[in-house]
């Protein structure tokens, strides 16, 4: 086990090298505490910040933590732990090789081993389909539409893009993004797997402390996209009631109102939402949406997670992604990931328009 199989733990011969040791996972969890304190690091710290967090000292640790943090991702099995930590790996390994790549020559002759574009591209059988022009890149068309497919913005659409004989220029930065991308799919490939009983047995605590982390985070990037379609069933059948001009508990508008907010409605939005119901009173509910957000108080609250949601009754109509989901904001992460962009119609936009062809 070398120091750049920890570095780069994804590798085919850092598996080969876990291999040849003979390791035992089983008995990694059941004696190695380090090993299994480093990987659950690896997923917590992905959740929470993005990253995998500080690598150990000790190569073996650090190896072995990978595939141990990959068991942890497959017993938690649910899609925004498994996409985080994928993401975090993909980042972390691109700090790294972006560094490397840019290390000279003379300062890799007496450095320890490190990893070339070279080498990474063939790891994903990317050596035939990139070639280097001197003033950048070319990538083949189907290389290119499978790693740019998940990139947001307008430059990374194959219409914007130079086209010539079956091949898009990119610059070294942008293969780069792509190169992460690979990692990426790498780590995410075969997530989640079926675990033997006698492994997930020994980290019954480290997944508990997972979920725990999972049910008390909001787990969404910013979002700014209002597609009620999408709910979850909970926000669906509370909207719903809203429109109706329903009566809400407390804990039911305030679970509707954190969401909207989470979602990017303005107060304004919400309270024009709002105005249907009974008791409604402009300037009460401005008040409560704004402390809800903050503005009018220290503390900016959060969407209650499913499980509070259940605890008050307000988890009604549970589908199967629900399943697999501890909050709602990740419900409806997922279902945006999930939709083509072009296919995502925001609520907002339909109002405005209805109302300019009113």
């Amino acid at each position: 086990m070398e120091p750049l199989h920890a570095r780069y733990p994804f590798l085919a011969r850092s598996r080969e090298a876990v291999e040849a040791a003979a390791v035992d996972l089983g008995e990694i969890v059941a004696t190695d505490e380090t090993v299994t304190a480093r990987a659950l690091e690896r997923v917590e710290s992905a959740i929470t910040d993005g990253t995998v967090g500080e690598p150990h000292r000790r190569t073996r640790v650090e190896l072995l933590s990978y595939p141990v943090a990959r068991v942890l991702v497959s017993l938690v099995d649910v899609h925004i732990c498994t996409r985080k930590y994928a993401q975090a790996e993909a980042e972390a390994a691109y700090d790294r090789f972006t560094e490397e790549f840019a290390t000279t020559t003379e300062l890799k002759s007496t450095q320890r081993e490190t990893l070339d574009r070279a080498e990474l591209l063939a790891e994903f059988d990317l050596a035939s389909a990139v070639r280097d022009t001197g003033d950048g890149y070319r990538i083949e068309v189907g290389a290119y539409l499978d790693l740019a497919a998940d990139q947001r913005g307008d430059s990374w659409r194959l219409v914007n893009r130079p086209l010539a004989d079956g091949e898009v220029r990119v610059t070294a930065e942008e293969l780069h993004v792509l190169l992460k991308q690979a990692i990426r799919h790498r780590v995410t490939d075969g997530l989640p797997f079926n675990v033997p009983d006698a492994i997930a047995d020994e980290l019954t605590e480290e997944v508990d402390r997972l979920e725990e982390v999972l049910s008390e985070l909001e787990l969404t990037r910013e979002i700014d996209t209002v597609v009620p379609e999408l709910f979850p069933p909970c926000m669906k059948s509370l909207l719903d009631q809203v429109q109706k001009g329903e009566h809400l508990e407390h804990h039911s508008r305030f679970a509707i109102a954190t969401f909207l907010i989470g979602i990017g409605m303005t107060t304004d939005e919400i309270v024009d939402l709002f105005q249907v119901n009974p008791g409604f009173g402009e300037e009460a509910t401005r008040y409560q949406v704004d402390h809800i957000r903050g503005e009018t108080s220290p503390t900016e609250y959060s969407t209650p997670a499913c499980s509070t949601m259940q605890s008050y009754g307000d988890c009604v109509n549970m589908d199967d992604l629900c399943e697999t989901i501890a909050h709602p904001m990740g419900y409806y992460e997922q279902k945006l990931d999930d939709t083509d962009e072009e296919e995502l119609v925001d609520w907002r936009e339909d109002e405005a328009d209805e109302e300019a062809d009113a």
